[in-house]
């Protein structure tokens, strides 16, 4: 027997692109940054948050998902 698993999220970078329900491991905003570790492990930041962490953290070789411009997206 074979299960498919089916997602409504849209995928960019082999990730769910972050939604409202995404929030900052730092603070609890809404996160807009992922930074994904060597290992696998995933850590979500709002904007002020992955300013302030990236250096440290690409330093240890994350990978990163930003999708800050959202931020300034008019519609």
């Amino acid at each position: 027997m074979s299960t498919t698993a089916t997602s409504e999220v849209p995928q960019t970078d082999n990730h769910y692109e972050l939604t409202s329900n995404d929030r900052c491991d730092s603070c609890g905003a809404q996160a807009y940054v992922r930074a994904t570790m060597p290992s696998g492990s995933s850590l979500l930041f709002c904007a002020h948050h992955s300013t302030k962490h990236r250096e440290k953290l690409t330093a240890m070789g994350a990978v990163w998902h930003d999708e800050t411009a959202r931020l300034y997206a008019t519609n």
